[in-house]
């Protein structure tokens, strides 16, 4: 342990399990000195959610619903009722009905499109509005994408409209905030066995591909993405904003796969 985040206090939001990429990033955090706060949606994540956060000395959980600006406004009452301040978020919050998560993409539904864009992109932008007015000396904000955002990815569909989106919403916000000494930025891991990516139709093979195929021939680590949000969310990312940070063992600078696999 470096204590690069020690003194620091985030809201940590999306973990769903212990295999969930938020918290990989929580451990992460917690493990450099980090005070940590939990958000979760409903009873039964709450039910996961508890003993985790527990685990890293945390009894700070809020009941967050992001489609409820109620729901949002009672949970940033309640952190700045309880430190007064922030220094980070990690905002790991996506949706989309299974059910189009296989098949066409042209054969995405009107609702589920507007679901998905509101709960995996505009909820970034209600919870950085909410967030910085809790970080008066700067802060960090993290969400995370993929890069079905910018390459067609079997069966990501509406999901790869979404991050497309939520990837300029970095941008525009990094702008935005950058005054307020305010960083926004993106993690951008390969395919991750979690219970989201579970439900992508196809996960399997894409994790199995791209992990025979990556220049260090495997998938991203929970520990490696921790890391990676531990930096940017430290003193040592200072400078460092608008960025969209790929952990994927290099599977993203691959033309075609490797020649063993042609």
């Amino acid at each position: 342990m470096a204590d690069w985040m020690r003194g620091k206090r985030g809201l940590i939001m999306g973990v769903a399990n212990d295999r969930s990429i938020a918290w990989g990033i929580a451990k992460a955090m917690a493990s450099e000195g980090a005070e940590l706060a939990f958000s979760y949606q409903g009873e039964a994540f709450g039910k996961r959610v508890e003993p985790l956060a527990a685990s890293l000395g945390s009894d700070v959980l809020l009941d967050v619903d992001v489609m409820n600006d109620a729901s949002m406004d009672a949970a940033f009452a309640a952190l700045a009722d309880r430190w007064g301040s922030l220094d980070f978020v990690v905002h790991a919050i996506a949706y989309s009905d299974k059910t189009e998560l296989t098949g066409r993409f042209i054969n995405t539904t009107r609702e589920n499109f507007r679901n998905s864009l509101t709960i995996s992109c505009y909820s970034l932008i209600d919870v950085a509005k909410r967030a910085s007015e809790l970080m008066p000396d700067g802060g960090t904000i993290l969400t995370m994408t993929y890069q079905g955002s910018n390459r067609v990815t079997p069966f990501y569909n509406v999901m790869g409209v979404a991050k497309a989106a939520l990837e300029s919403t970095v941008r525009y916000l990094a702008n935005d905030l950058g005054p307020q000494k305010i960083r926004v930025n993106a993690i951008s891991p390969g395919p991750m066995k979690t219970l989201a990516g579970a439900a992508i139709g196809g996960a399997r093979k894409t994790f199995k591909a791209t992990e025979a195929n990556a220049p260090l021939r495997a998938n991203a680590t929970l520990e490696a993405i921790g890391g990676t949000a531990v930096y940017l969310a430290s003193d040592y990312g200072a400078c460092t904003t608008g960025e969209i940070v790929i952990v994927d063992g290099g599977f993203h600078v691959l033309g075609m796969a490797q020649p063993e696999n042609l």
